[in-house]
């Protein structure tokens, strides 16, 4: 009952947008009955159904090519609902100040003199010759000689239309322009970052060991094999004594989407690529997928430890498996460990840091949040996650999360660009 109560006032809260957003930027800037107005009303019906199915299709099992057919139009339109319903919002502020504005400079041009000189419009009263009675016997006074009247206010019944047409574009212009920016941006391809994070307990022979971080990829019916090389290129750019893929590569089955994941085999690092799951490989088959990434030279670690040149590496799986009965098991990865050497942890999600904090954990590295993403999502992944992005300490444990080198259902990014982290490992001893 819970869900279906939250279902209809999901849905509601959507009518109630596209409703808004149709009347600012359609209704009240088209006339009745004009191709305008018919082709944005068509439309205002048909984004919303291409979203619908693009949410449904990738859990329904239509076929690939649907899912990519309705993926494109179907998620930058949710992107594009978030913006221009933001920018009409701002322009709700806008529109009463300009409509003051124009009322204002209307007003000012029908009072101020007319200069006949330059040809304005003046009506010229003749001279009388001079006062004298009128026909009904009382004395008339005529105008001055040569006396200047303004000529009549002139309506201006469509200036109503000009602050609507005038706001509503700036809204669009301000809403589009936002979502082609931050399309451009994951398309293009994640950036380097680089950090330095002192490790209690790292040897000095291990000082400057560098991993090169990667989450949530998001391989799907928009990512496909082009993102995974371009991630790949960026990865072995850097180096790497080691590569993590932590978690949320995939968005769809290995029979769909194990193409688009081979450039991983590509990937160059002295001492290997790990691989932990992420929740949406709970969603694809995740069994499926660790086995194909293994395939493809990649290390899975499923709640185990191995010991890498003076430090533990150690994974779990992500908090998702556990309606699988494959859930994070610290006690088995990091369990009977010597507490005196460094370690690592590979886990998808941040929320699992005191569980890190609680096995000694020197350096957890995680994902998830995309930053949020679409500003301002990043408010709303801070209520659920205890770092969004960066760098923090827990006690002795560090935590570091990823932004992420793709994107979740629209290929937008905005405020939270994409990123592959490049972790160099600092000895005390150095």
């Amino acid at each position: 009952m819970v869900f279906v109560l939250v279902a209809v006032a999901v849905l509601a809260l959507l009518a109630g947008v596209h409703r808004y957003v149709w009347r600012r930027l359609i209704g009240d800037t088209t006339a009745r009955g004009s191709l305008a107005r018919r082709v944005g009303t068509v439309a205002a019906f048909v984004l919303p159904l291409l979203t619908v199915g693009a949410l449904v299709s990738s859990r329904s099992g239509v076929p690939f090519p649907v899912q990519q057919v309705l993926a494109w139009p179907g998620y930058l339109w949710l992107a594009a609902l978030l913006y221009l319903t933001l920018a009409l919002l701002v322009g709700e502020a806008v529109r009463p100040l300009l409509s003051r504005f124009l009322a204002r400079r209307a007003a000012a041009r029908q009072t101020a003199p007319v200069d006949v000189s330059v040809g304005a419009p003046a009506v010229q009263v003749p001279a009388a010759a001079e006062p004298g009675p009128a026909t009904d016997g009382s004395t008339r006074t005529d105008p001055a000689p040569d006396t200047e009247v303004p000529a009549p206010p002139v309506a201006d019944p469509s200036r109503r239309l000009f602050v609507a047409r005038a706001v509503g574009g700036a809204a669009a212009l301000a809403g589009l322009g936002t979502v082609g920016l931050g399309t451009y941006g994951v398309l293009r391809g994640p950036r380097t970052k680089r950090i330095t994070v002192r490790l209690a307990g790292l040897p000095r022979s291990a000082h400057g060991f560098r991993i090169a971080m990667v989450s949530d990829i998001h391989l799907g019916p928009i990512l496909g094999r082009a993102h995974t090389r371009r991630v790949v290129d960026a990865i072995n750019a850097t180096s790497p004594d080691l590569v993590a893929v932590v978690g949320d590569l995939v968005d769809g089955s290995v029979a769909d989407l194990g193409p688009a994941a081979e450039p991983l085999a590509g990937l160059e690092a002295r001492h290997g690529s790990y691989f932990v799951t992420g929740n949406h490989e709970y969603f694809s088959g995740a069994a499926e997928w660790v086995d194909h990434v293994r395939e493809l030279g990649l290390h899975p670690l499923e709640n185990a430890r191995v010991e890498i040149a003076g430090f533990d590496l150690a994974g779990v799986n992500d908090v998702a498996g556990e309606s699988e009965g494959q859930g994070p098991d610290f006690a088995r990865a990091l369990g009977d460990r010597d507490r005196g050497r460094a370690s690592v942890l590979l886990a998808h999600q941040p929320v699992v840091i005191d569980d890190a904090v609680e096995y000694g954990v020197g350096l957890q590295l995680s994902g998830h949040t995309h930053g949020g993403q679409l500003w301002p999502g990043n408010l709303v992944a801070a209520l659920a996650n205890p770092t969004v992005a960066g760098y923090e300490r827990y006690g002795d444990t560090q935590l570091y999360v990823s932004r992420g080198a793709g994107a979740w259902g629209p290929p937008v990014r905005v405020g939270a660009p994409s990123d592959i982290t490049v972790v160099e490992l600092a000895s005390p001893q150095a």
